[in-house]
């Protein structure tokens, strides 16, 4: 049912971009960041300014992992080293902590001035799957992770949630490792066998992929299936919708 694998007794589900239109407001806000950053560099060295693009190096170096490695993992796609720095950097601070509390600080102003969409079909799915027995959690590499639930009014919908703050309580490594994943599954009593992963992110399947899930579904906002597929995912949709439809279920 539900368009998953006989067995299957548990779904895990990424937030931004799966179940809630944020993927879009953090896209916009690494690109603010980072850009004001390049800027100042480029002008201070007297080189050209290229912009981070909010398509190919938001996908490619950011986009579902922890906010640290997605600051890290761009920086060294530009062959830039900077300092850790401390938690405790100011935002805007030339450190790896520093740029990264701007990003946080712009995307949590971008979320509180427009609150939080979801994306009807995946509620859709979810209240299904729910309805039908299935545990549900929520597995996010955002900090504000319960922030956005609550805006959004639905963390009702999942029986667990294993975000950023969790991670770093617990020394979870983040996407593309398992180990989140693993870890909601272990919390729902699931074996990752019999559980299921939705991911929107290449590192999110490619760690679903790595925790050998009993399906790993791509979920394709932005027009990446076929990296998505690369990167592990087993079968690859546009909404969550699709999967009721392949069953029959009337939306």
């Amino acid at each position: 049912m539900f368009g998953l694998p006989d067995g299957v007794s548990a779904c895990l589900f990424d937030m931004d971009g799966v179940v809630t239109q944020t993927a879009t407001l953090h896209a916009a806000a690494w690109k603010e960041m980072f850009d004001d950053f390049l800027r100042q560099r480029a002008q201070a060295a007297g080189t050209e300014f290229v912009p981070f693009d909010p398509h190919s190096d938001y996908d490619s170096y950011v986009d579902g992992k922890p906010r640290l490695d997605g600051t890290r993992s761009f920086l060294e796609s530009r062959g830039i080293h900077l300092p850790e720095g401390t938690p405790d950097d100011p935002p805007g601070t030339p450190t790896v902590y520093g740029l990264s509390n701007r990003k946080n600080d712009l995307v949590l102003a971008k979320i509180a001035a427009g609150g939080v969409q979801v994306y009807p079909g995946s509620i859709t799915y979810i209240k299904a799957v729910r309805a039908g027995g299935l545990k549900t959690a929520v597995v996010s590499a955002s900090a504000n992770t319960q922030q956005v639930l609550k805006s959004a009014s639905i963390e009702g919908l999942f029986d667990v949630r294993i975000d950023g703050v969790v991670a770093k309580e617990r020394g979870l490594r983040g996407k593309p490792a398992p180990d989140t994943f693993l870890a909601a599954a272990e919390a729902l009593h699931v074996p990752a066998a019999h559980a299921v992963v939705f991911e929107d992110a290449q590192a999110g399947v490619a760690a679903g992929h790595a925790g050998h899930f009993a399906l790993v579904v791509g979920v394709d906002r932005v027009g990446q299936a076929a990296e998505l597929k690369e990167h592990g995912a087993d079968i690859v949709v546009k909404d969550l919708s699709e999967l009721l439809d392949r069953d029959g279920v009337s939306q």
